[in-house]
């Protein structure tokens, strides 16, 4: 007999072997050495077998402790959304697609709610909220999905691979800041600074949707 938790694992092991999008219900079959009508007594298609493997992952993540402060509640719950899709940075651009996030159970939407809900208690309304949850989900999964491509290229998380070079042979009298940095562009570019960029974006976002008269509009 094969189990949903069979099921799962052995799909786990085909995405870090080829990634999420080479993954089909006949190769999982097969995987598994059963036939694909097995299978489709357990998820429906390719998608309902991501959600249920995203859902399973997503039930696990811990939940933070949460400062008083509200910034520092969304800070918490982004760094915690951002370590986890770190885990399994494949999951982010799976719920990057239109409607997936939705799907989520209670525990991650938690994370999600801690967002809006610090937004609110700072000053935003519901719709600024919405929109501050957005901006920082947009920062996150674009910050983990460039790393991992990045990554594909850069064996050494230290420095770009022998050979690797940006802007070594500009012109220095018509970009004089970049010729400057020549090879040092992609060890200062590699660095990790996602907890110094997420607080400074959560400080912009809040200041722009709660300033008078600039107030972002509802939307």
């Amino acid at each position: 007999m094969t189990s949903r938790p069979q099921i799962l694992a052995a799909a786990r092991r085909l995405i870090d072997q080829s990634g999420w999008e080479k993954l089909t219900v006949r190769g999982l079959a097969a995987e598994l050495g059963v036939g694909p009508t097995t299978l489709y007594h357990h998820v429906r298609d390719k998608g309902d077998l991501l959600f249920l493997l995203i859902h399973e992952y997503a039930e696990q993540i811990p939940h933070p402790d949460l400062p008083g402060e509200p910034r520092d509640r969304i800070i918490a719950a982004a760094t915690a959304i951002h370590d986890a899709l770190c885990e399994w940075p494949w999951a982010a651009e799976v719920l990057a697609t239109p409607g997936f996030i939705t799907r989520l159970g209670d525990s991650a939407l938690w994370l999600i709610e801690t967002i809006v809900a610090g937004a609110i208690d700072h000053g935003c309304t519901p719709p600024q909220a919405v929109y501050v949850f957005r901006s920082i989900w947009y920062y996150t999964v674009g910050e983990i999905l460039v790393r991992v491509h990045t990554a594909d290229r850069w064996a050494d998380a230290e420095r770009p691979a022998d050979g690797e070079t940006f802007f070594g042979g500009l012109d220095a009298s018509r970009l004089p800041r970049l010729a400057a940095l020549g090879d040092r562009w992609a060890t200062l570019a590699w660095q990790d600074t996602y907890p110094e960029g997420l607080r400074a974006f959560v400080d912009g976002l809040l200041a722009q949707s709660t300033s008078a008269p600039g107030r972002t509009a509802d939307r």
